[in-house]
């Protein structure tokens, strides 16, 4: 079987979705994007296909180690993010090829169903018990919110109770029904971070999420003193190579690698492994499309250490299309009680509605994130 062509897609909301096709008829998807990047990760999977052209796409280990080792330079979240759409639909093929999903190659199952939790309230978080009691109304047994707005190096107080107030209004809400996970969105600095990850203690959240940004994460030492909370943190790490000091340094409790960002499913079951080493959960990153979620559900069902996962149903980046929007079986992304079961279908187990792709693809605006800038005109972290 050898590799034919390699086709790319940009899409709303925010996606790029990879078609990759074989001389024996079978075809592979992944989704390699980095937001608000798509045009420079589509370059990047352009020279990747030159190589990639006429190879055997079973070869899947060796394709990795190409792709990262050939260079001179390597990792970076626009070539790992290529990397791991690529990775996404060799798997993708391998697994249709064999008839069989992919965690049943990976060495199967070793969970029955897969815990997911879902976003509510937006960028700048206001009336969040709204849509908690329709998160319970929904199923879900778990959330995440956004914790705050900007916030510079020093800040107000005001800001600190706001997101208390937010939270004890879920509580009030909903009461223990939910388990509550905050993300922090690496928007808060050392100190604030310290503030808030105290004061959010009396909650007895689910997890607090990216209390200071990847590039920081010696700061989670001194975090970590302030609340019993577990720490999460991830989504901006790209290779295994990254999160080996923070393993090493003992200071985080759960690691959410992006399987369309951190080099596709072969690099995220490696790093999974080296987390279970340590002790550590695995809650993967996926505010993303339907392949990059059934690339997650496939490394969930076969990764003890996983916990949780994420999923964009819904979600507020979610404008123009939704997460079943490319799908021809939309049943399949199913939730019960909080919870979804495993893929039955080979590969990936979806199957992707090819002319929406095209048709959406046809005019697609590119995604930028919010430039935000603090009360004193200084660029904030968003």
């Amino acid at each position: 079987m050898k590799i034919t062509n390699i086709e790319l897609f940009k899409i709303p909301p925010r996606w790029l979705f990879l078609k990759m096709e074989t001389d024996e008829g079978i075809t592979g998807w992944g989704e390699p994007v980095i937001e608000g990047r798509v045009d420079t990760v589509r370059t990047a999977v352009e020279e990747f296909a030159g190589y990639l052209i006429g190879k055997d796409p079973a070869r899947i280990e060796d394709h990795w180690q190409y792709m990262y080792r050939s260079g001179f330079y390597r990792g970076g979240p626009e070539v790992m993010s290529a990397i791991a759409g690529i990775d996404q639909a060799l798997w993708d093929i391998k697994g249709k090829y064999f008839n069989a999903p992919i965690y049943d190659l990976l060495g199967g199952a070793c969970r029955d169903k897969i815990r997911v939790y879902r976003w509510i309230g937006g960028d700048r978080p206001a009336d969040v018990a709204g849509e908690a009691r329709l998160a319970v109304e929904q199923g879900y047994s778990a959330i995440k919110m956004n914790a705050t707005e900007e916030m510079h190096y020093i800040d107000s107080y005001t800001k600190i109770d706001a997101v208390c107030e937010r939270v004890a209004a879920i509580r009030e809400a909903v009461g223990k029904k939910l388990d509550i996970a905050v993300d922090f969105h690496g928007r808060v600095h050392k100190t604030m971070a310290k503030v808030l990850a105290r004061e959010l203690d009396q909650f007895r959240l689910m997890f607090i999420e990216e209390p200071v940004l990847p590039q920081n994460n010696e700061a989670l030492r001194e975090i970590a003193r302030y609340t019993p909370v577990p720490i999460a943190t991830g989504e901006r790490m790209f290779s295994r190579w990254e999160f080996k000091n923070l393993l090493q340094e003992g200071y985080v409790d759960i690691i959410q690698p992006d399987l369309s960002h951190a080099g596709g499913i072969t690099e995220c079951k490696k790093i999974a492994s080296m987390a279970e080493a340590y002790d550590v959960a695995v809650a993967p990153h996926c505010p993303l499309g339907p392949i990059a979620l059934g690339a997650c559900l496939a490394l969930d069902s076969c990764t003890p250490n996983v916990f949780i996962q994420e999923q964009s149903l819904g979600i507020h980046y979610n404008k123009n299309a939704d997460l079943m929007d490319y799908l021809k079986d939309r049943s399949i992304y199913k939730y019960k009680e909080g919870f979804i079961d495993l893929m039955a279908g080979p590969g990936l187990g979806i199957n992707i509605d090819e002319d929406s792709v095209r048709k959406a693809a046809a005019d697609c605006p590119t995604w930028k994130n919010p430039v935000w800038r603090n009360f004193d005109g200084t660029i904030a972290e968003w």
